[in-house]
């Protein structure tokens, strides 16, 4: 653990790169909506058409009470995991190499900009949540859910964010960064229980949505965001994947970060 002073210098740093980061979306907002336009697209189509077709089990759900929750996941990956070229942008201009040579800790640095990524999605939460509203959906609306799920799109967007900061440590080039960036999204995405349930999948597939984070970034969306959505009962062990590979990312990140500028 870190000791009581290191705690608190380690919070000022990573508060410190959040605000930067805020105030770069705040002076820039369009960015916001037009990323949200994709996942309102799905649900203004897809959501519209497979609610008639009725071709997928959904219980009690409509189809698009179903996917809300998942196309909320999905706007949270897409945004999350093109947020490392960000970084390489930085490094060509010199920013990185100052906040490297500056006292904050490397994790303070990667949490800070983790905790910025949360902020846009749950940003672009708001916008998804109002949308699904209007459509008709049914979404809970009392605030200890509404907390929640607040919670639980910041901390998916702190996961794919951090991943993708690993990604760019790695790759370290704007080209081979969009293409892994790109390679990696959907198959996050269809290998989750985003717009299907998990029993509809073969084995093989639901094998590999159970290590899948977004899985569990779907599951708790959808237990706390629409009524007889999921079994609350899971919601620790969602929340505890989603903190833990979390965690386990911000390390491997602040491991990595000063390789960015070799």
């Amino acid at each position: 653990m870190l000791p009581r002073a290191g705690a608190g210098a380690f919070a000022r740093h990573a508060y410190a790169i959040l605000a930067v980061e805020v105030r770069k979306m705040v002076r820039d907002p369009t960015d916001l909506f037009t990323r949200a336009v994709q996942p309102l697209l799905w649900l203004l189509i897809f959501g519209q058409v497979f609610t008639r077709t009725r071709a997928i089990p959904t219980g009690s759900l409509t189809y698009l009470e179903f996917m809300t929750p998942g196309i909320l996941a999905q706007s949270v990956l897409f945004t999350a995991i093109f947020y490392g070229i960000a970084v390489i942008w930085e490094r060509d201009l010199g920013v990185v190499h100052k906040l490297l040579v500056s006292p904050s800790a490397r994790a303070a640095i990667v949490t800070g900009k983790a905790a910025a990524a949360g902020v846009r999605t749950f940003s672009q939460g708001v916008i998804i949540l109002f949308f699904a509203i209007v459509m008709g959906v049914r979404v809970r609306l009392d605030p200890l859910s509404l907390l929640g799920a607040a919670c639980a799109v910041m901390l998916g967007g702190a996961l794919f964010a951090t991943f993708s900061l690993v990604i760019a440590c790695v790759v370290k080039t704007r080209e081979r960064f969009m293409g892994i960036g790109q390679l990696l999204t959907m198959p996050l995405f269809f290998a989750s229980n985003a717009i299907y349930p998990l029993d509809m999948m073969p084995g093989w597939l639901r094998a590999i949505a159970y290590y899948n984070p977004l899985t569990y970034l779907v599951g708790a969306l959808r237990a706390l965001m629409v009524e007889g959505g999921a079994a609350t009962i899971a919601l620790p062990l969602d929340f505890a994947v989603l903190g833990a590979v979390c965690a386990a990312l911000v390390l491997v990140a602040a491991r990595l970060l000063p390789g960015i500028i070799r």
